[in-house]
């Protein structure tokens, strides 16, 4: 008689957290020291809203000593945001990712609350996470840097039968925002919207719809490349507002500003050299283990394709 075969042994279960930025959701996978091989398809499989955790994107915590991507900036940044979209592709940076990982980082007691400095494909940016007082569980805010504007001039997004120009912000990612009379314009934004010139974003666009309630109020729907529709930009915010400066009042652009999502609110503080600072709510919701069958202990050096898409 022919024994069975040995049942395959059980994936080994991996940490993670679940958390939120004005509803941009995200898994957090803890890797301190960058062992953790992750897939496309576990990606899409964690983000996945009937199957999997249900997200935006996964947010990996390493360690900048442990990746080779974030070696140059260790001596500055301790832990590297090793983000993914929800389609499984890398991103450079998030604003509400970001955020969250931070306060994920002080609430697991890796790191202090006050400034912390985080590492991501788009360079070294600097949180604040509230210090343990009343306010502790309030607002987390990042530098986000300066926007660039790199044209060309001609880009329009359309949705159906309805063109609108936009302008291309760069915010570590690139973005196309169009100022719209009404955000329903943007219809339902299960497909991504037509962007032109298509050499203009040859790795694929980010699109802001924008309204503007008052000078300094704005309203936006987004749909993020590598997502689709997300409650909440932290990036594109930004993008948002500095779209409005290159629009109406690049002399009075300096302050503060109001972006409303769906998911909620988001404020933008303007340094008066333009740098931009972004600040919302950041909140865990749920923490406990899972399994990732393709995951396994790897090399902490990962070959990454060109980052195409992001939050």
């Amino acid at each position: 008689m022919t024994a069975a075969p040995a049942p395959a042994p059980a994936p080994a279960l991996q940490h993670f957290a679940k958390g939120h930025g004005a509803e941009n959701d995200f898994v957090i996978l803890p890797d301190p020291d960058g062992r953790l091989v992750l897939s496309a398809d576990d990606v899409i499989r964690l983000c996945h809203r009937r199957s999997g955790l249900g997200a935006d994107g996964v947010l990996r915590a390493v360690r900048s000593t442990a990746i080779v991507e974030a070696a140059s900036m260790a001596d500055s940044a301790e832990w590297f945001m090793d983000y993914r979209n929800a389609d499984g592709t890398h991103g450079a940076m998030c604003g509400n990712g970001i955020r969250l990982l931070a306060r994920y980082l002080v609430d697991a007691g890796h790191c202090a609350p006050g400034p912390l400095a985080i590492a991501t494909r788009a360079g070294t940016r600097h949180v604040h996470v509230p210090a343990r007082s009343p306010d502790y569980r309030g607002p987390v805010s990042v530098m986000m840097g300066r926007p660039a504007l790199p044209g060309p001039d001609d880009i329009e997004v359309t949705v159906g039968r309805r063109r609108w120009p936009a302008v291309h912000v760069d915010m570590g990612n690139p973005h196309a925002v169009a100022f719209v009379d009404d955000l329903a314009h943007a219809a339902d934004l299960r497909t991504a919207p037509t962007v032109t010139p298509a050499h203009a974003y040859p790795h694929g666009v980010t699109v802001e719809f924008v309204t503007v309630l008052d000078p300094r109020h704005l309203a936006l729907r987004v749909h993020e490349r590598g997502v689709g529709e997300t409650r909440a930009c932290g990036t594109g915010a930004c993008a948002a507002v500095a779209a409005l400066q290159a629009r109406d009042a690049p002399s009075a652009f300096a302050g503060d500003y109001t972006v409303d999502a769906p998911g909620g609110r988001l404020h933008v503080h303007v340094r008066p050299d333009g740098e931009m600072e972004l600040t919302g709510p950041a909140a865990i919701i749920a923490q406990g283990a899972l399994a990732l069958p393709s995951a396994h202990d790897g090399p902490a050096s990962v070959p990454v394709a060109h980052e195409k898409a992001t939050a």
